[in-house]
């Protein structure tokens, strides 16, 4: 008997053994979750012709081609390890101590990195009084505003990271970008090397891992999911409290360079532990479209873009100059003045669960944002009546409250104006592209004006209010466009 023929009959003999590749059997198949395995019957016959066959592929010249018969016995394995081969993963769990954790590991996240984007107005201070006072306020902001362009402008295109299964390198590779900014700021010394570091290198970092972050989160939960999404990002306002809080103390003490390596010492524990115990809980899967042409004919959706992009513009200049404000006008010190970035971020926290619950459960997500903006609105016009501690006080925690509240609901209302949620990450990775460009240009256009009015911050109010108030508007009309003009109507 040929080597082939003695080869086919122990394959044979040996049944349902030669299933168990690579020493897994079929109790650990089992737990596993793997199908069970339907028993095969083997035909004498069959071996027979299969003993014809080896017998003539093995008298066959090696220089003859064989025609392709289908995927090769390669490409059968590799294809049943891949991920999307293996069963569905299930409804999300909407909760349990796995779900949760994923929950508090993106608050870390978005600790570190809104959070540190938010108290940019501590470094905006200091720049523009002690590191570089020949620098004008409206250079200095670039700084901050292309930091913040970065979280927007790369989670765009990081967020399709989740989608094929790279989260874990692309994190790491974030951490690599944002820590190693901020500990190169420690010996920074001139403007460009700031923006560099403080700039590119920690805005780029923070834009690789946050949305794939976001992401990831909403996809452990779906009736809760607002809730969680809510609870994660307070992060954004605890953060707004933790690092001014680090700057004020250690400031004075240790000097810019330890200051700086404090921080990013803070980022760098905090996402490593996020890198250690988050993990996907879908498997990879291919991609949309970054952009949605269909889409740019959504008048809504449309409206709603360009109006939160005239709010969120204004918003960041509010946040980068409250503290140079209070100092510059009000009297303040220079620790006094951090007090007022600890109130614009610490009322932001309540105001980050309570809108989403009352939209839920009262008159919906778009109902609720809409005269959020326009009391926005309102309070920017009352800025320019600021003339006492107390008056600029109560101020700035008005506006934290209501800028809280629509920073943590303008994503939920771009998914209510998304009739097809397939659409939505590509929605929103249209919107985040958009509204990096506002980010970027809002504070240094505020600080122009500031420089136009010989250092006066009378112009600049009235165009932060303006401006919020144009954007309540276009948000008002996407409203009307698609639901009319009926107020009862949850939306």
């Amino acid at each position: 008997m040929s080597e082939s023929h003695q080869y086919i009959e122990k394959f044979n003999q040996s049944g349902s053994s030669a299933s168990n590749i690579g020493g897994i059997g079929e109790d650990e198949e089992k737990r596993a979750g793997f199908p069970s395995k339907v028993p095969i019957e083997h035909d004498r016959s069959t071996s027979n012709d299969i003993s014809v066959a080896a017998s003539q592929e093995h008298d066959r010249p090696i220089c003859e081609e064989s025609s392709p018969k289908g995927p090769s016995f390669l490409d059968r394995i590799t294809t049943h390890l891949t991920a999307t081969s293996l069963p569905p993963p299930g409804p999300p769990p909407d909760g349990g101590f796995h779900a949760w954790l994923q929950v508090a590991l993106g608050w870390l996240v978005i600790m570190s990195t809104w959070g540190l984007v938010n108290s940019f107005g501590v470094f905006q201070t200091y720049y523009s009084t002690v590191l570089m006072p020949q620098f004008s306020d409206s250079e200095i902001s670039w700084i901050g505003s292309t930091q913040t362009f970065f979280m927007f402008f790369l989670g765009t295109f990081s967020g399709r990271a989740l989608d094929y299964g790279l989260f874990v390198p692309a994190f790491a590779l974030g951490i690599v970008l944002m820590v190693l900014g901020m500990f190169l700021m420690s010996i920074s010394h001139n403007y460009w090397q700031l923006f560099l570091t403080q700039g590119v290198l920690t805005g780029a970092g923070g834009g690789i891992f946050f949305t794939p972050t976001v992401g990831l989160v909403g996809t452990y939960f779906d009736k809760h999911r607002g809730l969680a999404l809510g609870m994660a990002t307070t992060g954004n306002a605890i953060g707004g409290l933790i690092y001014p809080l680090i700057v004020r103390q250690l400031l004075p003490k240790a000097g810019f360079a330890w200051t700086m390596r404090v921080l990013a010492f803070v980022n760098l524990g905090c996402l490593l532990v996020v890198l250690a115990f988050m993990r996907p809980r879908l498997p990879p899967r291919k991609a949309g479209p970054i952009i949605e042409l269909s889409s740019l004919k959504d008048v809504p959706f449309v409206l709603f873009v360009l109006g939160i992009c005239f709010t969120l513009s204004s918003n960041y200049f509010v946040f980068y100059y409250i503290a140079s404000y209070g100092r510059a006008v009000i009297g303040l010190s220079y620790t006094d003045s951090l007090n007022l970035i600890l109130v614009l971020n610490g009322v932001g926290v309540p105001a980050r669960l309570l809108p989403g619950l009352i939209a839920d459960r009262y008159f919906g997500v778009l109902n609720t944002f809409a005269p959020i903006v326009f009391v926005v609105a309102v309070v920017s016009f009352c800025w320019l009546s600021i003339t006492s501690i107390g008056g600029f006080y109560a101020f700035v925690a008005a506006y934290g409250i209501c800028a809280a509240s629509f920073q943590s609901l303008f994503p939920t209302v771009i998914a209510s104006l998304t009739p097809d949620l397939s659409k939505l990450g590509t929605r929103l990775g249209m919107a985040f592209t958009v509204l990096s460009f506002a980010s970027l240009l809002g504070a240094p256009i505020g600080g122009a004006l500031l420089t136009a009015d010989d250092g006066g911050y009378r112009w600049a109010q009235v165009w932060a209010g303006l401006s919020t108030f144009v954007g309540a508007c276009l948000i008002v009309s996407a409203r009307i466009w698609r639901y009319g003009w009926a107020l009862k109507v949850k939306c």
